[in-house]
């Protein structure tokens, strides 16, 4: 296949809006169909793009790896969750540790819907998800798919997490049951 924007020559072609685009041309390529089409219009030599084909750079590439880097060596990623601050590269817990510890223990020991429990801890519906199934909390730093060991403090321990887990699945499991269609 030929790339409608450079001409290079690929096998694997990528196809966007219905047009044929190289690995290169297709990541550069933006969103919105109008401008996806002014931009293969503006045609560029292939050669010019021959160097990220050559060294598989693509941009985000070397940000990506040192991410990777730093999750492989237990070392935060993105910013620090709940009860925990950064401080010279490292995870450590904060004042909002005991927090955290506490929402776990009464998620688990109480029934309580999942809206009363995040205004009790002031905390979106979506923020208080995210806390419940972090496995920061559990000593672990997750990128890009993988876990890795981290090298911070645990702040729950593998059973009550795994029991949050769980309780979590069922009150997010979707209703069956008594719904009428009221428009009939």
């Amino acid at each position: 296949m030929t790339c409608e924007k450079c001409g290079y020559q690929d096998k694997r072609e990528v196809d966007i809006f219905g047009r044929k685009l190289c690995g290169v041309c297709a990541h550069f390529s933006p969103e919105d169909k109008g401008d996806c089409f002014n931009y293969i219009a503006e045609k560029i030599d292939w050669k010019i793009l021959d160097t990220f084909r050559k060294y598989k750079q693509l941009p985000g590439g070397k940000q990506k790896s040192g991410m990777s880097r730093k999750a492989e060596q237990g070392r935060p990623v993105t910013r620090a969750p709940l009860g925990y601050n950064i401080v010279g590269g490292k995870l450590t817990t904060n004042q909002d540790s005991a927090r955290v510890h506490s929402l776990f223990k009464t998620f688990l020991s109480r029934e309580y819907s999942l809206n009363s429990l995040s205004k009790n801890f002031g905390l979106s519906i979506n923020g208080l998800k995210k806390v419940l199934t972090n496995r920061t909390y559990l000593g672990e730093i997750k990128f890009d798919g993988n876990l890795h060991k981290g090298d911070h403090k645990q702040l729950i321990s593998p059973e009550i997490f795994y029991a949050v887990q769980r309780k979590l699945k069922d009150y997010l499991k979707p209703r069956k049951g008594n719904f009428t269609n009221k428009s009939a």
